[in-house]
C-alpha cells in the first residue's frame, strides 16, 4: 500500500511519545487554573490533583488495552467503532473534535494574551498569526522535526517549573507571613469532598494530551508496547508534578484571597516570589509551553481527522490524503491552522467551555469499550481479567461520569448541541442507520 492511499510513516518511539504527550499537555498548565481551583476548595488544590490523577490513571489503562488491540490512528472513535457499534464511534470521535479542534485555538489565543501584556502596542492578531504559522510550518516539515522541537520546550518548561518551586520553598521557609510546610493541603476538619471534586473537573484539563497520542499509533514503532507504556509514564508523570507543584504553592499562599487577581494568580505569584526579573522569565516559559502545546495540539488534531475521513465518514479526498513523500496528512494540518484562525474572533472563555466535554465523553466511551470488548471478544474469563477488563474500566467510568456531571451547565450545553449536530450527519452518512459508516481497513495499514 502506498503512503498516499492510507498509511502513515512509523518514526517514532516510546520517548518521542512520552514527550509528546508532555509537551501536549504543557507542564506549565498547572499554573493557569490554580487560583481559581484553590478558591474554589478553600485552599485544597493537591487535595484535588490526587483524586483527578486517580482518574486518569484509571482511565489511562482503559486507553493502554485497547491500544494493544487497535493500533490505529483514532483513538476513541476506533475504539468505540470497533468494540461497540459503528455509529456510536463516530458520535464519540464527534465529540472529542471538540477537544482537538479548540486546543490549537486556544493556544493562539493565550499567546496573543502574554505577548500582548509584555508588548501592548503590538496588534493581538500578529501574535495569533505568528503563533499558527510557527507549529504549522512545524507540523508540515516532519514528525521528527516537531518532535525535536518538543525535547527542547517540555525541558524549558520543566526548567522554569523547578526554578519556581525553589523560589516558593524559599518564599515558604523565609517569608515574612507564618507560612509552613504541612498536610494542609491534602486535608482539613473543613474539607468539602463535593468542591475538592469541582475543582478535580476543572482540573482535568490540565491532563489533556495523556490520550492524544494514542493518534499516533500508525506512527509509532512497535504501538502496541509503546503507546501503553507512554500513556501510563505520561499521566504518571504528570500527576507526580502537578500535585507537587501546588503543594508548595498552596504551601505559600493558603489562602489566595490576598491575591488581586485570582485568575491570573500565577504570574502575580511569580513576582510576588522572584520579583519582575523572575516574572518575565515565567511569562516567557508560558509562551514556550503554549508554542510546544500548539505544535503538538495541531499534529494529533490532524491525525484524528485522518482517520475519520479515511474511514469515508469525513470527505477522504480530502480528509483521508497523507503526502506521498513526507507520509504527513498535509491538508488536514492546513485545516486545523485555518480552524486555528478563529482565535482572531473568540474569546478565552467561549473557546475553554467545550474543551472538557468532548475529553470526558472520550474517557467515558474508552472505558466502555474495554468492558465491550470484554463481552463481545475475549474468550479468557478468568477472575484477572474480570479485573482488569470490567472491575478497573468501571472505575475510570464511574470517575469520568461524575467529573462530566460536574462540569458547568454552559459546555454542557454547547456540548449537546454540536453531538446533536453530529447525529443529524450521520443520519444523512448512514440513510437513517440503514447502512453502517463507511470504514477502511485497520488491520492492514496497523500490521508491523
Amino acid at each position: 500500500m502506498s503512503v498516499n492511499e492510507g498509511q502513515l510513516k512509523r518514526s517514532l518511539k516510546l520517548r518521542h511519545v512520552v514527550f509528546i504527550g508532555l509537551a501536549y499537555m504543557s507542564p506549565l498548565a498547572v499554573f493557569d487554573t490554580f487560583g481559581i481551583v484553590s478558591e474554589i476548595t478553600n485552599g485544597h488544590v493537591p487535595a484535588a490533583y490526587i483524586l483527578v490523577t486517580v482518574a486518569i490513571l484509571f482511565t489511562a489503562y482503559s486507553y493502554g488495552r485497547m491500544v494493544k488491540v487497535y493500533p490505529s490512528s483514532g483513538s476513541a472513535y476506533t475504539y468505540t467503532r470497533k468494540t461497540i457499534n459503528a455509529h456510536l464511534g463516530f458520535l464519540v470521535g464527534w465529540a472529542a473534535l471538540l477537544d482537538y479542534l479548540f486546543l490549537p485555538m486556544i493556544n493562539a489565543l493565550l499567546s496573543s494574551i502574554y505577548l500582548s501584556a509584555v508588548f501592548p502596542n503590538v496588534p493581538a492578531w500578529i501574535w495569533i498569526l505568528a503563533t499558527i504559522v510557527i507549529t504549522t510550518a512545524l507540523n508540515l516539515v516532519g514528525v521528527k522535526l516537531a518532535v525535536i522541537v518538543n525535547y527542547l520546550m517540555v525541558i524549558i518548561e520543566f526548567l522554569v517549573a523547578a526554578v519556581f518551586v525553589i523560589l516558593t520553598i524559599r518564599g515558604v521557609l523565609y517569608g515574612v507571613h507564618s507560612q509552613s510546610f504541612s498536610m494542609i493541603p491534602f486535608y482539613t476538619k473543613d474539607l468539602s469532598f463535593s468542591s475538592v471534586l469541582t475543582g478535580a473537573s476543572i482540573l482535568a484539563i490540565s491532563f489533556l494530551g495523556f490520550d492524544a497520542v494514542t493518534t499516533l499509533s500508525e506512527e509509532t514503532i512497535e504501538p502496541k508496547k509503546n503507546i501503553p507504556k507512554g500513556i501510563f509514564i505520561i499521566a504518571f508523570i504528570a500527576g507526580v508534578f502537578f500535585v507537587t507543584v501546588t503543594y508548595f504553592m498552596q504551601a505559600l499562599f493558603p489562602d489566595v484571597s490576598v491575591i488581586k487577581n485570582i485568575a491570573g494568580a500565577s504570574p502575580e505569584m511569580a513576582r510576588y516570589i522572584g520579583g519582575t526579573l523572575f516574572q518575565s522569565i515565567f511569562i516567557a516559559g508560558y509562551v514556550v509551553a503554549v508554542l510546544a502545546c500548539g505544535l503538538t495540539q495541531q499534529m494529533s488534531a490532524s491525525r484524528l481527522l485522518y482517520a475519520m475521513g479515511r474511514d469515508g465518514v469525513l470527505p477522504k479526498r480530502f480528509f483521508g490524503y497523507v503526502h506521498p513523500r513526507s507520509g504527513i496528512p498535509v491538508l488536514n494540518i492546513l485545516l486545523v491552522a485555518v480552524l486555528a484562525m478563529s482565535a482572531m474572533f473568540l474569546d478565552l472563555t467561549k473557546a475553554t467551555s467545550l474543551i472538557n466535554f468532548g475529553a470526558f465523553a472520550a474517557f467515558t466511551f474508552v472505558n466502555l469499550s474495554v468492558i465491550a470488548y470484554y463481552f463481545k471478544y475475549l474468550k479468557n474469563r478468568s477472575v484477572k481479567s474480570v479485573i482488569t477488563s470490567i472491575v478497573i474500566p468501571l472505575i475510570g467510568l464511574g470517575f469520568n461520569l461524575y467529573l462530566w456531571y460536574n462540569l458547568e451547565e454552559s459546555a454542557k450545553v454547547v456540548g449537546l448541541i454540536w453531538a446533536c449536530i453530529g447525529f443529524l450527519y450521520v443520519l444523512y452518512l448512514t440513510k437513517f442507520f440503514r447502512i453502517s459508516p463507511p470504514e477502511f481497513d485497520h488491520d492492514e495499514s496497523a500490521s508491523s
